[in-house]
């Protein structure tokens, strides 16, 4: 007879296991890592759609930050969380930079993740102080060449995507400039109002406060077109640096081997929550353009600029241990 009670605890304990797997997604409450700290551009765009998320899941979307290495700590646990769709990862163009910055990549930034949803791209503009003589790309890479080696730029760390860029417009540009790494974007723009460096790229919602500053003078936006936010902008590639291209992608995504119905539901939420006029403001206050990409379409567009940040990673001759 124990045996026998035994046996139908564990008939039991095993039904009632399957039973809850079988509930419809979500049944319980989701979380979205964040792998930089709070208050980040990544922080406030997660928030700017979490709660609303929630209510249509019917489950709360906890916003959880993990910062650490650049992203990668976050990255990393994101990729070894359980594939069962409670746990995503907000991520940006780090993801994919982060998997050519190391001799030993601490993930794939393809095969390791699930593609769920495109929330939309960031350009950066491209600063110089206004004491510097020159108020064009063309003229910043004449001057730079007529002064090969003087010329610096500042950015928020090696092998931040402020770095990156300008190593790349430079690779193209053919010009030798110093980069001075610094501890924030806060430092580099310090020392480019004091012109004590002279040029650098920040995003653009950090830029448009600056618009009217005298000390400053925006050249260029580095997508590939032209801003919605500064439309008097031109691009880089357009004023004189052909094929230059730099913009930062967010959206979500999960570990790999999600089930089905998981990527679809939040696939389909998401583009329903990107029509939202509320969220979209909000996103516009961060200088994200958002975008109608399917979840797979978010995959092929992944897939698709592999090459080229492996490319511009190469190009800024960054190798991280």
């Amino acid at each position: 007879m124990k045996a026998i009670g035994i046996a139908l605890a564990a008939a039991l304990l095993l039904g009632a296991t399957g039973a809850a797997h079988s509930q419809a997604y979500p049944y319980k409450p989701l979380r979205i890592i964040i792998p930089f700290g709070a208050g980040g551009a990544q922080d406030i765009v997660a928030r700017s759609f979490n709660v609303e998320l929630a209510n249509a899941l019917g489950q709360p979307v906890i916003v959880d930050n993990r910062p650490g290495a650049g992203g990668v700590v976050g990255t990393v646990a994101a990729a070894k969380s359980t594939p069962d769709g409670y746990t995503l990862l907000l991520a940006g163009v780090s993801h994919q930079i982060n998997g050519f910055l190391y001799a030993k990549p601490p993930y794939n930034p393809l095969q390791d993740f699930t593609p769920l949803s495109y929330v939309g791209s960031t350009g950066y503009v491209l600063l110089v102080p206004a004491a510097l003589p020159v108020k064009s790309v063309a003229e910043l890479i004449r001057h730079a060449k007529s002064r090969p080696g003087e010329l610096n730029y500042a950015s928020a760390g090696v092998g931040s995507a402020i770095h990156l860029s300008m190593a790349y417009l430079a690779s193209l540009a053919g010009i030798d400039m110093l980069h001075v790494p610094l501890k924030s974007g806060a430092d580099v723009l310090i020392e480019l109002i004091a012109a004590r460096t002279q040029a650098t790229t920040v995003p653009i919602n950090v830029a448009r406060p600056y618009a009217q500053e005298q000390r400053l003078r925006m050249l260029a936006v580095t997508g590939p077109r032209r801003s919605k936010f500064l439309p008097h902008l031109p691009t880089v590639a357009e004023s004189g640096i052909p094929g230059y291209e730099f913009e930062s992608w967010l959206g979500l995504l999960g570990p790999a081997g999600m089930p089905r119905n998981a990527v679809e539901r939040i696939d389909s939420e998401m583009a329903r929550l990107l029509q939202s006029p509320a969220i979209l403001e909000r996103l516009n206050r961060q200088g994200v353009e958002s975008a109608t990409l399917t979840s797979a379409q978010f995959a092929e567009r992944l897939g698709k600029e592999q090459s080229r940040w492996a490319d511009i990673v190469k190009r800024s001759g960054v190798k991280l241990n």
